[in-house]
């Protein structure tokens, strides 16, 4: 395995932690399981796991395209 594929797959661990983590606070607020004196940190913490999960997708749609317009330019030339 190369230090990219390494990397790569941090990135994924770390999305797919982030998702399931973002997913449990939101069960907890739903099912009203969060004590009162944690509802402030609950929904902060939502809060960044969401910007950081929309920060990577927005990264990977940017790669994506990237690969896109090669494989296009590729083609073409």
């Amino acid at each position: 395995m190369g230090e990219g594929e390494i990397m790569e797959d941090r990135e994924k661990i770390s999305y797919s932690k982030s998702l399931d983590e973002l997913q449990k606070i939101l069960t907890d607020l739903e099912s009203e399981n969060v004590e009162i004196d944690k509802l402030a940190e609950s929904v902060k913490r939502a809060t960044e796991l969401i910007k950081m999960l929309r920060s990577k997708l927005k990264k990977t749609e940017i790669e994506i395209k990237e690969i896109v317009k090669e494989f296009e330019e590729g083609e073409n030339g």
